[in-house]
């Protein structure tokens, strides 16, 4: 993706490159958006739905504190498990990250293999209004009554 990631871009200021690094589990993405932020001088951005969250460090593989530490990695466990992360509010979570990079004169690195959270920076989302919270509180008290099935 190159060009602006939520803002405009500034009269003479040009295109703001991203490079955005998709593709299934297993397949060397961390590894490769580590070797493309070290060779741009890069801040890797999460595109993992589940990287997100601090708890799930161990089952998603995300990367060792030596690679974090290699290069600035953002939005990696930064939300409680008890938080709800959704395709909009990563959406808005790593736009903000890009621009930050970019206003430190860093190519952002958007790694992942989370195709919704890809598709929705790349293209968007269609606006979705805030679900209530007694409509959240009362599913969720039925499916506690009635179980998930």
């Amino acid at each position: 993706m190159t060009g602006e990631a939520s803002g405009a871009v500034k009269p003479n200021e040009g295109p703001r490159p991203v490079v955005v690094i998709g593709g299934p589990t297993a397949s060397g993405k961390s590894d490769a958006a580590l070797a493309v932020a070290k060779a741009l001088d890069g801040t890797v951005v999460n595109a993992d739905s589940m990287q997100v969250y601090q708890e799930l460090r161990v089952v998603t593989a995300r990367p060792d504190d030596a690679m974090m530490a290699s290069v600035p990695h953002r939005l990696f466990g930064v939300l409680s498990g008890r938080e709800r992360c959704s395709a909009g509010r990563w959406r808005a979570l790593a736009a903000a990250e890009i621009d930050a990079a970019h206003a430190a004169g860093r190519v952002p690195v958007v790694v992942g293999g989370t195709g919704l959270y890809l598709k929705a920076l790349t293209e968007g989302l269609a606006e979705m209004p805030d679900i209530p919270e007694t409509v959240t509180g009362a599913a969720a008290e039925l499916m506690a009554r009635c179980g998930p099935q």
